[in-house]
């Protein structure tokens, strides 16, 4: 309703029900500016990494040892694991019943996510690993700043921006799905570069002089270098591009028809319908899918690192 409206709301209503794209790009360019305003406040008034080298002790924790600060934190993590828990226990209770009496097209859906998220696990890890070797030739700053633009820009902004850009040339529905995978794996980098570049800059700093002492340069020294350190890292990145790519509306909502609808549409559209019971079991589909598709790639990266 009007009241809970919000600019990404806005945005959606302005180019899915009324096909104003100049209201909806102007829409676009205001929530781009205030997250761009948050995000240089937060950049300038961040702390720096470390108050100096200290004398290799652990730095602890003042009052960490007292029964009342003990109680506060048992019962703040308790509280974050009931909001967690919780629905998810309701979701699972609701959505097995509900999973005998899916639509047939839910398969159908289920296919196109797992086939976007694939796709956007492999360009989430392209651009990490890209702007990972780009920051280690002295350009760290940018790297990082390029690979942190997305979290200013949401993913309604993209997905207007590429409508836009690809309209007078294609039809942009019919390209729903790649786009949809390249916003995804936009909106996953910067957790993904946040995970590598560190491993990869190490990697080097560890063992770059003796590589380079015998000679190993190009891909010997990723293989046999570089490769068995970020095996780990890669491997979480990878399960998170998937499952924020499983579960993402975004940009589906903005160019998705339901001969292309992903699993999250699916589950909107039965919300919708008020068909609460088959919502559930979508849900609990969508749950298994991006908790299954993170522990295999998690689980992958862990048991195929070396150190």
């Amino acid at each position: 309703g009007p009241k809970g409206t919000t600019v990404e709301l806005a945005i959606y209503q302005a180019f899915r029900f009324e096909f104003d794209l100049g209201k909806a790009a102007l829409l676009s360019l205001i929530q781009f500016a205030i997250c761009a305003v948050a995000a240089m406040a937060v950049w300038r008034v961040r702390l720096p990494a470390g108050l100096g080298g200290g004398m290799d002790r652990t730095v602890e924790r003042w009052g960490i040892h007292t029964p009342a600060q003990r109680l506060l934190d048992a019962t703040l993590i308790g509280l974050a694991a009931l909001f967690l828990l919780l629905p998810l226990a309701a979701i699972v209770a609701r959505g097995l019943p509900g999973l005998a009496d899916l639509p047939p097209t839910v398969l159908a859906a289920t296919l196109r996510s797992l086939a976007v998220a694939l796709a956007s696990v492999v360009l989430t890890l392209w651009l990490a690993l890209s702007l990972a070797q780009f920051g280690l030739s002295g350009r760290g700053a940018w790297a990082e700043a390029l690979a942190a633009l997305s979290v200013a820009v949401s993913p309604l902004v993209i997905g207007t921006g590429l409508f836009l850009a690809i309209f007078p040339f294609a039809d942009p529905m019919a390209l729903a799905l790649p786009i949809t995978a390249l916003v995804n794996a936009l909106m996953s980098l910067p957790f993904a570069y946040r995970a590598i570049a560190p491993a990869w800059a190490e990697a080097e700093s560890v063992h770059g002089r003796l590589a380079d002492a015998l000679g190993i340069r190009g891909l010997a020294r990723l293989r046999h270098v570089i490769q068995p350190r970020l095996t780990r890292p890669v491997g979480f990145s990878a399960g998170l591009a998937a499952a924020r790519s499983m579960g993402v509306l975004g940009v589906s909502a903005l160019l998705s028809d339901p001969e292309r609808a992903t699993l999250p549409m699916q589950l909107y559209g039965l919300m919708s319908g008020y068909r609460m019971d088959q919502a559930a079991g979508v849900a609990l589909l969508l749950l298994g899918c991006s908790l299954g598709l993170f522990w295999i790639f998690d689980r992958g990266g862990r048991a195929g690192a070396e150190v």
